[in-house]
């Protein structure tokens, strides 16, 4: 998501030593590599889908075994009140980094990462567009994903933060806002409670079968408005993808009105994003993001025509909303 600023630090102050003796209860198996294999990266699966260790963004989500043994984690969870997508412990080995990136899949245009640090060291640097930033153990923190950012860790031991997405109530983007126009409230210490067990709210239905026509239309919007403002695409290029975007999103709402999500006009939705896939340029960087100068073909693919169309969620929606079975 895009934020008013690199980084907004969060009013909540959650006890590290407690969280880091949780944590080291668990085994070392159950850390899964990074997806991308990339050195020195490594997550355990907190809240997932299916509550199962995967890497997943999308399906129904849920508590896994390792989050339920961890009482101090739960509550931390819980702290924020909000429901809960993908949530992790991320860990990063001494020596290395995670790569400068962009987060541009369908899953961040509406997702926030709260990262809270358990074990850290000054070493550890975060740095997003122009700025860089040392979390501090216990402290809260966002910062804003679709900016260029990376990680590096200059120290001497496993860096591990506890991560948690969430698309955020009214509530919290209020506090948000409280945030960035200060004062910067005073953090709420999050206090263990022995005899407590919360109930997460975690996501049940965070992507349709079939994009709702509405939804797509801010998705193109959104991304028209970023390369048509960048100077150094070539306006030509310019004008032909609006156009096939623009051809996109009037026969999808002509589909849906025939279909709806309902799974009998699965062939006439694949026609449509095979065509659109089929007409970008062969070049994934023949045009640029005005924000920062990534290749918008990958944002095309990723955040509308690969979650435009969600073949599995069919069954899940007929099983939660119909309460019948659907292949």
């Amino acid at each position: 998501m895009n934020l008013p600023r690199p980084f907004i630090r969060l009013p909540w102050r959650f006890d590290a030593r407690r969280l880091e003796d949780e944590i080291s209860g668990l085994p070392d198996a159950v850390w899964m590599a990074h997806p991308s294999r990339m050195a020195g990266n490594s997550a355990l699966a907190l809240v997932s889908r299916d509550g199962e260790d995967n890497d997943a963004f999308d399906g129904p989500m849920a508590p896994t075994p390792h989050l339920e043994r961890c009482a101090y984690l739960q509550q931390a969870l819980a702290a924020f009140g909000e429901v809960l997508g993908r949530s992790r412990l991320m860990r990063l080995a001494p020596g290395s980094e995670v790569r400068l990136h962009v987060d541009f899949n369908y899953h961040w245009v509406s997702r926030v990462r709260i990262h809270v640090p358990v074990v850290t060291e000054p070493g550890v640097m975060f740095h997003c567009a122009d700025q860089r930033v040392h979390m501090a153990p216990g402290e809260c923190w966002l910062f804003n994903s679709w900016r260029r950012h990376r990680v590096t860790h200059d120290g001497s031991a496993d860096r591990i933060h506890l991560v948690v997405d969430t698309a955020g109530s009214a509530r919290f983007w209020r506090l948000v806002q409280r945030v960035i126009e200060g004062p910067e409230p005073a953090p709420t210490p999050v206090v263990f409670d022995a005899g407590a067990r919360p109930r997460l709210a975690t996501e049940r239905f965070n992507t349709s079968p079939v994009m709702a026509p509405a939804e797509l239309d801010a998705l193109v919007a959104e991304l028209v408005g970023e390369f048509s403002a960048h100077p150094g695409n070539d306006p030509v290029l310019v004008a032909r993808y609006r156009a096939l975007l623009d051809d996109l999103r009037h026969d999808w709402r002509a589909a849906w009105h025939r279909h709806g999500p309902s799974p009998v006009g699965r062939d006439d939705y694949r026609a449509l994003l095979e065509r659109a896939h089929g007409a970008l340029h062969r070049n994934p960087r023949a045009l640029l993001t005005a924000s920062n100068e990534i290749g918008v073909n990958p944002v095309i693919v990723q955040r509308i025509l690969a979650p435009a169309l969600d073949e599995d969620r069919w069954p899940d929606l007929a099983r939660a909303v119909l309460g019948v079975d659907q292949a």
